[in-house]
């Protein structure tokens, strides 16, 4: 699987560095993905989680 979280399916986002001259390049910008043990179906499996659904309790962890 990608970089991409299994719950909310955020992905990255393209964008630009700007310089102090104003010089715009590409970047991208990555969301803040965790492995975690979650309970997924009644068992515990590895999921790409971000910090934003761990945070407001959309994972149940496993113990």
């Amino acid at each position: 699987m990608a970089f991409v979280c299994e719950i909310c399916s955020k992905k990255h986002q393209s964008g630009h560095n700007v310089s102090h001259a104003n010089n715009k390049t590409k970047r991208t910008f990555n969301p803040n993905l965790q492995r975690v043990r979650a309970l997924i179906d009644g068992s515990a499996r590895r999921i790409r989680v971000c910090t934003r659904c761990l945070r407001s309790g959309k994972v149940k962890k496993a113990l």
